[in-house]
């Protein structure tokens, strides 16, 4: 459905998808949020925001019948904002071009919206593949980390256009972790509205592709790298976990 076919009295809803060189895994991520999108009655849209991409990602997009922004800065908060300022739903969900959400979480995401004591969430995250396990761990730590602070993962948040605006959008003060000053700043918002900012039971797929890009050791100095030297996400050289990928094989 989309915002041609509206529904009277629902507010509408914008699937905001930033990509860069995602022509492998867009496909499967516009067929997932496509499917979950066709058993709601709700005015909806997709916007991929191409992020300067050098692939056939934008003209995949074009052929799914999605909107395409361009956003010529490759910075993820850029990305998502500028998808947010072309969409025209009251509702906005940023979903990662490698994830794939389900109808029941859509639906458990527009209920929390529609209830109207949610200004915004996120979701718990499974991974199509952890073959590690101190990946394994590293999941099951975010996952009751972000249930316990009210903190969404970067490949699925949502909240309300309105929520949105007051706060700013993503902070593009940084290059990564632009989800999780979003979170806290939705969180007081909401508090200051009588809302709460919650973390949806229903988990969200998303690909587990860094664990095959990077060694393990890799992501344990990333993570350490946030914790200790938090200012590092404003440097693009220092966020390059977030902005580099292996060569593909021929």
């Amino acid at each position: 459905m989309n915002f041609d076919a509206f529904v009277r009295g629902a507010p509408g809803l914008s699937v905001i998808i930033p990509a860069w060189n995602e022509a492998e895994w867009l496909p499967r991520t516009l067929a997932a949020v496509q499917g979950a999108l066709a058993g709601v009655e709700r005015a909806s849209e997709i916007i991929v925001v191409d992020n300067a991409s050098t692939d056939a990602t934008p003209e995949i997009a074009q052929r799914a019948g999605c909107r395409v922004v361009y956003e010529p800065e490759r910075r993820i908060s850029r990305a998502r904002n500028a998808g947010a300022g072309a969409a025209r739903g009251q509702y906005l969900l940023f979903v990662d071009a490698d994830t794939w959400p389900g109808a029941e979480l859509l639906q458990a995401t527009l209920d929390a919206l529609d209830s109207g004591r949610v200004c915004g969430g996120g979701a718990r995250v499974a991974f199509d593949h952890l073959d590690h396990r101190i990946y394994r761990w590293g999941a099951a730590v975010w996952n009751a980390l972000s249930a316990r602070l009210g903190l969404a993962a970067g490949c699925y948040v949502f909240c309300t256009r309105e929520a949105f605006a007051a706060v700013g959008g993503f902070s593009e003060a940084v290059y990564a972790g632009e989800e999780v000053f979003l979170s806290r700043a939705l969180k007081r918002r909401g508090r200051a509205q009588g809302q709460r900012f919650e973390i949806l039971q229903t988990p969200v797929l998303t690909s587990g592709r860094k664990e095959d890009w990077f060694h393990p050791a890799r992501h344990v100095l990333v993570v350490l790298q946030v914790l200790l030297l938090p200012w590092s996400l404003r440097s693009r050289r220092l966020s390059w976990f977030w902005y580099t990928r292996p060569p593909r094989k021929p």
